[in-house]
């Protein structure tokens, strides 16, 4: 990765960190929970779904910098997609920060500013929390994912799926 494209991919995690989007509660829509015990992150992820679309994708939550840049940037990418492409946008991005996929196999858009994660495993659960965290509001997971117990098994994750490799 070029020196250059490192600095653009480093400006849009800082700006999404400093200036989040779409960082509100959206009352009755689906919601779940997630924590990173190891360095504390937290986040809520809310979605508004109709037509099987997900018209707003939404989060509050508090945690470094890659947590709350990846959970922007997810509720960005998120709108306006159908069930289906939302859930292939998730393992896709899954598999690039875990460095399954190489960055330029699937268009991400400014999702692959992440990509850097991969270099820094301890991140890659930061950079994960906020998708594991969608894939349980959309499964109406009643309890809180965490990134160190297994997961209810959600749609689309392997069934033996725990978030502690990702």
């Amino acid at each position: 990765m070029s020196d250059e494209l490192k600095s653009l991919y480093q400006e849009i995690i800082l700006d999404h960190y400093r200036t989040p989007r779409n960082l509100e509660a959206l009352e009755g829509a689906r919601h779940a929970t997630g924590h990173n015990p190891l360095c504390g992150d937290r986040v809520e992820v809310f979605l508004d779904i109709e037509d099987d679309t997900v018209q707003r994708a939404t989060f509050r939550g508090a945690g470094c910098a890659i947590s709350m840049a990846a959970a922007s940037l997810m509720t960005e990418a998120l709108k306006g997609k159908s069930l289906a492409e939302a859930r292939e946008i998730s393992t896709h991005f899954r598999r690039m920060v875990r460095g399954d996929d190489e960055v330029g196999d699937h268009d991400l858009g400014k999702l692959a500013a992440l990509a850097g994660v991969r270099d820094i495993p301890i991140r890659v659960k930061c950079a994960t929390l906020a998708w594991h965290t969608f894939e349980a509001a959309l499964a109406e997971a009643p309890e809180p994912v965490s990134t160190e117990t297994p997961s209810t098994e959600t749609p689309n994750t392997e069934a033996s799926s725990t978030l502690k490799g990702d």
